[in-house]
């Protein structure tokens, strides 16, 4: 969702910044565009720097019992290097 609003704050920024030739009183359209393309570039760069996992890891419990009924659990937690 992040990205999808970045790049609609861009889109619209960029029709302001570039397309409108309107003008408004004390306004300025163009300024206004180049916040929200700033904007939109500061929301997709936040959204993929939260959501992108940093490390991933592979996670694992194994039970193993012994001759005489006694049960050991091993955890492993192994980081999985980059393809």
């Amino acid at each position: 969702m992040g990205i999808g609003l970045g790049v609609l704050l861009i889109v619209a920024g960029a029709v302001l910044a570039f397309a409108v030739s309107a003008s408004v009183s004390g306004v300025d359209l163009q300024l206004i565009g180049w916040i929200l393309m700033g904007a939109g570039v500061l929301v997709i760069v936040l959204s993929l720097v939260i959501f992108m996992p940093r490390t991933r890891r592979a996670r694992s419990t194994a039970v193993s019992t012994d001759q005489f009924g006694r049960q050991s659990v091993t955890e492993r937690d192994d980081r999985i290097t980059g393809v």
